[in-house]
């Protein structure tokens, strides 16, 4: 059973950074095919924040694609020895203010952390 769990949300100013991490248990990040990060703001639909998709035949290739709002403040990496990924959140601005999810997805299917908070403050 794979479970992820993620953590290092909080409260920042705006203009700050902070970096979330997701630990995965019964799976691998080197296994899955497409890991991320998704978000969800109150009344809002969850929406993909940024993936890396496992490309050829090696683990440690991969496609990073993030979303226009996030592009260039944002980044995703991997730690496969320590089978964590992270997200690493720059200049932060009150509407990046959401519930933050990591996600992997493999053969078996797709699975959610349990989400953690981050509140940017103006």
């Amino acid at each position: 059973q794979v479970q992820l769990v993620d953590s290092g949300g909080g409260l920042v100013q705006a203009g700050g950074s902070l970096r979330l991490s997701c630990a995965a248990s019964g799976g691998y990040f080197s296994s899955f095919n497409t890991v991320g990060w998704y978000r969800q703001a109150p009344g809002k639909q969850r929406e993909l924040v940024t993936t890396v998709s496992r490309t050829g035949t090696t683990n440690y290739a991969g496609t990073t694609s993030y979303a226009d709002s996030v592009r260039g403040r944002f980044s995703i990496s991997r730690d496969f020895a320590k089978n964590m990924l992270y997200l690493q959140m720059n200049s932060l601005k009150p509407e990046d203010t959401a519930v933050y999810y990591c996600t992997a997805q493999g053969r078996a299917g797709t699975y959610w952390g349990q989400g953690t908070q981050v509140t940017v403050s103006s």
